[in-house]
């Protein structure tokens, strides 16, 4: 399990960008499980539908790509190379996320090949599926 802080020290993203605040499972180059707790008080709820706030879907790909990274930034050494998303494949959404929820992320790391990383990912709240896909990025030098 890793904390906020110790995310911190593993991704390079700060507010308003961090989109995770926990991860439970960790399996270096293989996997994550990570969360999500969806509050009202979220910056992006004062623009996207405020009388019906709903997490907007690239946030959620987001947080979802965020937490492919960990389970592939644990094994970069020197800490000179940076996760940029290159590809979205077959998204969908299917369960509006809210504040109050609190959203499950799960990636599994299909490939790591010559610096780009595909991985199978999953958003969920309460056992539903709100968001499941792939996503590939580039690991760059910094």
């Amino acid at each position: 399990m890793l904390s906020n802080i110790e995310i911190r020290k593993i991704l390079p993203h700060r507010y308003p960008f961090l989109m995770i605040d926990r991860v439970d499972e960790l399996e270096p180059g293989k996997r994550a499980v990570a969360v999500k707790n969806v509050t009202a008080d979220e910056y992006f709820f004062q623009g996207h539908f405020p009388e019906y706030p709903i997490m907007p879907g690239v946030l959620i790909v987001e947080a979802l790509a965020q937490t492919a990274g960990i389970a592939v930034a644990v094994l970069e050494e020197g800490g000179d190379r940076l996760g940029v998303l290159a590809g979205i494949d077959s998204m969908k959404f299917k369960k509006q996320v809210v504040p109050g929820d609190t959203l499950k992320l799960e990636s599994e790391i299909v490939s790591n090949r010559m610096g780009v990383v595909k991985a199978k990912v999953k958003a969920s709240v309460d056992g539903q599926v709100a968001a499941e896909g792939e996503i590939k990025f580039a690991m760059v030098k910094i």
